[in-house]
């Protein structure tokens, strides 16, 4: 069976920690933050760390075991 190509879109959006684990942004970054209050905001601004399985499909996509 032939490799499995990478995707570029995958690789954009998301990186893989030391560990193994899939980090990407947040959604909801766009525009159009006024209206969120300050904790809000603050939260966006934090990683999101992917649940294993997503983790496991992410690194396929870029290319990985």
């Amino acid at each position: 069976m032939p490799k499995m190509k990478s995707k570029g879109a995958v690789k954009k959006r998301f990186r893989i920690s030391k560990n193994g684990k899939a980090i990407s942004n947040r959604p909801s970054r766009g525009h159009m933050h006024a209206k969120n209050d300050a904790s809000t905001r603050r939260h966006l601004d934090s990683r999101l760390v992917l649940d294993p399985t997503w983790s496991r499909l992410v690194r396929r996509l870029m290319g990985g075991k």
